[in-house]
């Protein structure tokens, strides 16, 4: 799948946010080795530590299927109202999920705004130093 149109489906992830209180929508689609979408949006919560990111909300539903190998990942996300001006990086404990399942060499972490910015990136780019499973195998 070519990063546009994985980008297209993270754009309609984002439409299924829940965040009454950030008022911050985000969308994420996870592309599997064998080609299959994951989608994810973000989930606030009153007392907000167990809100969930759009990212693990996409993990957590592939893993739960079964899925362990990851090829990319897209993130749309911005301002309720706004078509996504800005880039959205993950935040670092949806990078540490990352940093669980995929590798950080080849894993490749699309960033886009609502028009036609994006960036790619490998999740080593972005988490430089990340601590995985590797780390213990030693």
């Amino acid at each position: 799948m070519i990063n546009e149109e994985l980008i297209l489906e993270a754009k309609k992830a984002r439409e299924h946010a829940y965040a009454p209180y950030s008022h911050y929508r985000v969308g994420a689609a996870l592309v599997t080795k064998n080609g299959k979408i994951y989608y994810g949006c973000n989930i606030e919560n009153a007392a907000y530590t167990p809100s969930n990111c759009a990212e693990r909300t996409a993990f957590f539903k592939a893993i739960y299927d079964g899925e362990r190998e990851f090829e990319k990942i897209a993130i749309v996300g911005g301002a309720e109202g706004s078509d996504a001006d800005e880039l959205c990086a993950p935040c670092g404990v949806c990078r540490q999920v990352m940093m669980e399942f995929c590798n950080p060499q080849k894993f490749q972490i699309i960033l886009a705004n609502g028009k036609d910015k994006q960036l790619q990136l490998t999740l080593k780019d972005l988490f430089p130093y990340g601590f995985g499973p590797d780390n213990l195998n030693k």
